[in-house]
């Protein structure tokens, strides 16, 4: 593994452990060059996946793009890391066992809309503005009023024209 400090080709593994409920492999690295510390994870990759994008374009799967997405639907909520990298992982998972090396972002849109529905409400919401492109209030009034994710009872405030 080579240093993202220094470039060097040869570092060192200092300890190994497993993550992630033991779907992957957590090591802490040092570099002989210049003694810097980091930590590196190794997972299972079942196969090669290619999203195709609406506009048919196609482009490789990045598990860090995914991940840095829910990480900001997330953003300033009470949701513990761990559960929102298992969630990532999750997805992953079933994207990779799904028997098809083309995926479709709508695909991973829904996947990632459902672990969020379960997870927290807000950041539901939240990714859904962006994957649905909300352009209104009244979008996301309608989403939540569709979604029943308004308390019971309430009634949302009627928007003034």
């Amino acid at each position: 593994m080579r240093c993202p400090f220094c470039s060097n080709p040869d570092t060192q593994v200092k300890d190994s452990r497993p993550a992630e409920d033991g779907a992957s492999i957590r090591r802490r690295r040092m570099c002989p060059g210049c003694s810097a510390r980091f930590t590196t994870f190794e997972r299972v990759q079942l196969r090669e996946l290619t999203v195709v994008k609406r506009n048919n374009r196609r482009a490789p799967f990045d598990r860090d793009k995914l991940a840095r997405s829910v990480a900001l639907a997330c953003q300033k909520r009470n949701i513990d890391p761990d559960r929102i990298d298992q969630m990532v992982s999750g997805i992953v998972r079933r994207l990779e066992s799904s028997g098809d090396s083309d995926v479709s972002s709508d695909t991973i849109g829904e996947l990632v809309m459902d672990a969020l529905k379960g997870l927290d409400p807000v950041a539901y919401v939240r990714y859904a503005s962006v994957y649905k492109d909300f352009r209104e209030v009244d979008d996301f009034r309608d989403f939540i009023k569709g979604e029943k994710l308004a308390p019971k009872g309430a009634e949302p405030p009627k928007s003034k024209k």
